[in-house]
């Protein structure tokens, strides 16, 4: 029996909490010859819309502009986009991707479903700190990955900068 992944799935959202997560699965890769699986998830419009208006959303204000006229085709090239940029942060990093997966919808349940499609032995996701009020409220992407994925599920929190005097 190996107790090492042979296959790891990376979801990002293009964060830079993902940005760590990119390296810390890389590394992982590497040191168990693990294949290394990329997963962006792009929302639909209308998930996407009421996020903003919550102040949740997973791209920045500016991009939403041109997005919010043409929805369904817009949406899918931001997230090409973003799913595209990862797979670069992978590489230069020194990472080598096997796929590179985009899938439209929500994204707690397309990791899930893609983890258990692909037979992964771990997951690996960022975590972006929440706040306990936002947290209690709306729950995180990667809380409800870690209660629902099939296997094990790493959560990497970006390191804190040290405080200054």
């Amino acid at each position: 029996m190996n107790v090492f992944p042979t296959r790891i799935l990376l979801a990002s959202d293009g964060s830079e909490s993902a940005a760590h997560a990119t390296e810390v699965a890389v590394e992982l890769s590497k040191k168990t010859d693990s294949e290394l699986h990329v997963l962006y998830v792009g929302e639909d419009s209308q998930a996407l819309l009421y996020a903003q208006a919550a102040d949740t959303a997973w791209v920045v204000q500016e991009e939403l502009a041109p997005i919010q006229e043409q929805p369904g085709r817009q949406f899918e090239q931001v997230a090409r986009q973003t799913l595209d940029a990862e797979v670069q942060q992978v590489r230069a990093v020194g990472g080598t991707v096997a796929q590179a997966h985009l899938r439209m919808g929500t994204p707690d349940a397309e990791v899930v479903e893609l983890a258990e499609e692909l037979g992964v032995g771990l997951v690996v996701v960022g975590s972006r700190g929440l706040g306990g009020i936002r947290r209690a409220l709306m729950g995180t992407v990667s809380d409800s990955v870690v209660r629902h994925a099939h296997c094990p599920v790493l959560v990497v929190r970006k390191e804190e900068e040290p405080a200054r005097d």
